[in-house]
């Protein structure tokens, strides 16, 4: 846990036997469009479960008098926290694909952190090469499944575009795990990228303009 704080919540952090993970979060999708209707970026909100929450201002110093408020002061000590020292490859848990093809997604650039029900609230903006909404295919996940991602949202299409979320279904993904053996090899899950089973994925179809 402590790693994963350390390395800003790569959440490729040091993966765990039988693929239980030990970060929550939940998601949101934002996307940015151009004025003929392409989607050129994707603003990420990553909503942390509480527990986590209070590891990281606990290991930061925030946060003292534990109201679960933060000052302003504290918000920009906190800013980034989750983007920064990210591992070689680690691709900010989000992919995303233009048919068959994977988008390559830019840097990301902090946008908000803050408080909320008790959970750590962060979001940052991604940019892209523009593409149609009509086809895209996106998962949010963390390959290693250290963290489960929860998708809770996708906002920012067109009012002629519409959105198909198909869940994770945890027991057929258990299912696969199991026949891989479940190692207790720390590294194993790592190097088989059990998460994309547990992940959760959108499919967008937009109406033909007239």
């Amino acid at each position: 846990m402590t790693r994963w704080i350390i390395l800003g919540c790569a959440l490729l952090a040091a993966p765990v036997a039988q693929a239980h993970p030990h970060v929550f979060v939940e998601v949101g999708l934002r996307f940015v469009s151009q004025p003929d209707g392409r989607l050129s970026g994707v603003e990420v909100t990553w909503s942390y479960d509480d527990f986590f929450s209070l590891l990281v201002l606990e290991d930061r110093g925030l946060d003292p008098d534990g109201d679960m408020v933060l000052t302003e002061d504290e918000r920009a000590a906190l800013t980034g926290f989750d983007l920064t020292d990210w591992p070689d490859g680690f691709e900010g848990a989000l992919f995303l694909y233009d048919g068959a093809r994977k988008i390559a997604l830019g840097p990301p650039t902090p946008t908000h952190i803050g408080m909320e029900g008790g959970r750590i609230v962060s979001r940052h903006i991604r940019h892209f090469d523009p593409v149609a909404a009509d086809g895209l295919v996106g998962r949010p996940y963390d390959p290693s499944y250290y963290a489960a991602l929860t998708l809770k949202e996708v906002t920012g299409l067109s009012d002629g575009c519409a959105v198909t979320v198909e869940r994770a279904d945890s027991k057929a993904a258990d299912a696969i795990v199991a026949k891989m053996g479940n190692s207790t090899d720390e590294g194993f899950f790592e190097e088989v990228q059990v998460g994309i089973h547990y992940a959760d994925a959108f499919e967008v179809t937009c109406a033909p303009s007239s």
